[in-house]
C-alpha cells in the first residue's frame, strides 16, 4: 500500500481530490463521465488519475474501448473515513453537487452496460 505522506500529496490537488471523492460516492466512473463532470480536459483527467492509480488509491478495469475507474477496496479505513467526512464538509459538498449536476445531465450516464460511445 501507499505510504500515508503519498497519499496526502496525492489528495493535496483539488482535481484528484474531486476524483476521489466522486468515486467514493459513484462507484464506478469511467474516463469520459469524469471529464464531464469535473468540466476537464480529457489529458488533464487521464494524467490525474494514472498518478492516483500508480499510488494504488484506484483501479481500473477495462470495458470494451472504455477505462472505468473505482476507488481501491485495500485502501486503509482511516482514508475512506476521510473520504466520508469530505462529503459532508461544506465546499466540498458545494463543489461535489456541481461535479454530481454535470454527471447526472450526461445523455449516457451511467455508462456501465451501455453500448452507446461517450468516449471520443
Amino acid at each position: 500500500m501507499t505510504p500515508t505522506l503519498n497519499i496526502f500529496k496525492c489528495l493535496g490537488d483539488m482535481t484528484r481530490l474531486r476524483c476521489m471523492v466522486l468515486l467514493h460516492k459513484e462507484s464506478t466512473l469511467c474516463v469520459c463521465e469524469l471529464t464531464t463532470a469535473l468540466a476537464l480536459s480529457q489529458p488533464k483527467i487521464s494524467r490525474h488519475l494514472a498518478l492516483l492509480r500508480q499510488n494504488q488509491l484506484l483501479l481500473d478495469s477495462r470495458e470494451g474501448q472504455w477505462v472505468y475507474y473505482r476507488i481501491n477496496p485495500d485502501l486503509p479505513t482511516w482514508l475512506l473515513g476521510v473520504l466520508d467526512n469530505l462529503l459532508d464538509e461544506a465546499p466540498i459538498q458545494k463543489t461535489l453537487k456541481e461535479d454530481i449536476a454535470r454527471l447526472q445531465h450526461m445523455e449516457s450516464y451511467p455508462m456501465i452496460g451501455k453500448t452507446n460511445k461517450c468516449c471520443n
